[in-house]
């Protein structure tokens, strides 16, 4: 129940794909009280795979034995965001908090019939936004709230990557969801993008206004291929970005700028963990983090604390679903 407070959180995991092996699935048995009892996967042998090699207790091959598990009280969802509504639902139903991968789920209706559940059923909902915890993020967060860089005048976001992506492997892969709409919502515009929107979201508040245009002009899976868009935040902030995954290799490049009326802040969001500072008239300062392998444990840690009764999380399923909000509202004239 949602004013439950438990004493140790026992997780269920639904899938265990390649995020599950090093991101996030090991966090789980990391922090403290906090334990993953079960994995559930359809395809038995990976699923006892799994759970031999990471020290869980049960494996099952049917999501609905781990949702009936008396020793599992909470649920993390690691599949593919077709199946994220069907089984927070099912979850909800079983009377356990939901931790859910990003994309939230293929679109905003959706996302709200899993609040909406989640609301009904008294549980909470949690969604694995991990970068809203992380300390690069987090020293974004902290230069804009010093006031060094001045009024914030406007956010500029721009991916620009071949149609081979190497941060989330190859697109001609028939068995990559990440390029089918009916599993992923969209494309890569979904599956990268979600994570940038959220964190503006996280560092700005809410968008509630956005529009663009996408299209999928190199035609080599189903799903659009170059987005752009435009936001203003509820704070009257402005944001543009361009998400083009149908470049030359030459031309690779992937930065978020946020300026202000002194100065700006700029940092990558994939494969590098700077910060660079740019303040009139000072020399250029940048920040480098490490950042754990188990990159969702800090965000977990807060999941956990939650439910523990001792803190709270900020990536909520209410926060997950204005970023799908967002998403669409850009992507719409696709």
């Amino acid at each position: 129940m949602k004013d439950k407070i438990h004493k140790e959180i026992r997780w269920g995991m639904i899938g265990a794909g390649d995020v599950c092996e090093v991101k996030s699935g090991p966090a789980f048995q990391q922090i403290s009280n906090s334990k993953l009892m079960a994995v559930m996967r359809r395809n038995a042998e990976k699923a006892k795979d799994f759970a031999k090699r990471h020290n869980v207790p049960k494996w099952y091959t049917n999501a609905d034995d781990l949702f009936n598990d008396p020793e599992v009280n909470a649920v993390y969802i690691a599949t593919p965001p077709n199946s994220h509504k069907e089984y927070t639902l099912k979850a909800a139903k079983a009377g356990k908090p939901v931790y859910v991968e990003k994309p939230m789920a293929r679109s905003y209706k959706e996302c709200m019939a899993m609040v909406n559940a989640c609301n009904e059923a008294k549980v909470p909902l949690f969604v694995a936004y991990y970068r809203r915890s992380l300390p690069n993020i987090l020293k974004v967060k902290e230069i804009l709230e010093s006031g060094v860089i001045g009024d914030i005048r406007f956010v500029h976001i721009k991916i620009q990557m071949p149609l081979q992506p190497k941060i989330v492997g190859a697109c001609k892969d028939p068995d990559n969801w990440r390029i089918l709409p009916e599993i992923a919502g969209g494309g890569y515009f979904y599956d990268l993008a979600s994570h940038q929107l959220d964190t503006m979201d996280f560092l700005f508040g809410p968008i509630t206004e956005a529009s663009g245009f996408s299209s999928n002009q190199a035609k080599i899976y189903p799903a659009e291929d170059i987005t752009v868009g435009t936001f203003r935040f509820e704070n009257g902030i402005l944001g543009h970005g361009i998400w083009a995954f149908n470049t030359g290799n030459v031309s690779e490049e992937e930065v978020t700028t946020i300026v202000g009326s002194k100065g700006q802040v700029s940092f990558p969001f994939f494969g590098n963990n700077k910060v660079t500072l740019e303040v009139d008239g000072e020399p250029k300062e940048v920040f480098q983090f490490e950042i754990s392998k188990h990159i969702q444990q800090p965000l977990i840690q807060t999941v956990v604390d939650e439910l523990l009764g001792k803190g709270k999380c900020s990536s909520t399923g209410v926060s997950g679903a204005r970023t799908n909000w967002v998403m669409e509202q850009i992507c719409r004239n696709i």
